[in-house]
């Protein structure tokens, strides 16, 4: 993935950078806060930390999460470069998951609501600096092989983390019948994790090659 700004004349994009700017950094911003939140807990209560996290950083996550819907439009409008259909997937599988995760309260206080948590944090920390780096013309090699070597693994293991959640909310729910859900939840978000992952390596191979040609060009 990358950032563009198409040329619309000096004011606009002068105005689009700073908008695409202000988000980037404002996710950046507000992940660093959740990050910086749960490990402080985490070392001042220890284990009891956990079964609060929710509670100290939900509303941060969730206002980020939904902001992220954004990106969406971002992609739309050309903004940013990149594909669409991989984006509406990990945007609205995390949205719905999130959502779920809200409206039932005795699931908020589970060790995997906690670890979910902690993966869609470090998969954006992982994201946004080099994002940021891009609006400013000022790419970095080590931030670009992070956002899709890294990221790429850490999204693996989000998504794992993510098909139990499911499970534990479900079991959770009286309203809901576990396996008639999860025998179509899960397919789906295997087969929507698959593509992503196959689209991002793509994307990876694609942006190390003009890395590369741009360095030998130098």
């Amino acid at each position: 993935m990358t950032l563009k700004l198409r040329p619309a004349g000096q004011k606009g994009l002068g105005l689009r950078r700073t908008y695409v700017f202000s988000y980037n950094l404002f996710q950046f911003c507000g992940h660093t806060w959740i990050l910086a939140n749960t490990v402080a807990r985490f070392f001042t209560f220890g284990r009891d930390a956990v079964a609060d996290s929710f509670y100290s950083v939900g509303f941060v996550m969730s206002l980020c999460q939904l902001l992220s819907i954004l990106e969406l439009f971002h992609i739309a409008d050309g903004i940013e470069r990149a594909k669409l259909p991989p984006r509406v997937f990990q945007v609205t599988h995390k949205n719905l998951l999130l959502i779920l995760v809200i409206l039932q309260e005795d699931v908020q206080s589970q060790p995997v609501v906690c670890v979910q948590l902690f993966f869609w944090n470090i998969l954006d920390l992982l994201r946004y600096p080099h994002e940021l780096l891009c609006v400013l013309d000022t790419p970095s090699f080590a931030m670009m092989w992070t956002r899709y070597t890294l990221w790429t693994v850490f999204y693996v293991l989000s998504v794992a983390s993510e098909g139990v959640t499911m499970i534990v909310l479900l079991y959770e729910s009286s309203q809901i019948h576990p396996p008639v859900i999860l025998m179509f939840y899960l397919p789906l978000l295997t087969l929507g994790a698959s593509l992503t992952v196959w689209q991002l390596l793509k994307e990876r191979e694609v942006t190390l090659e003009r890395w590369n040609k741009k360095v030998k060009r130098k």
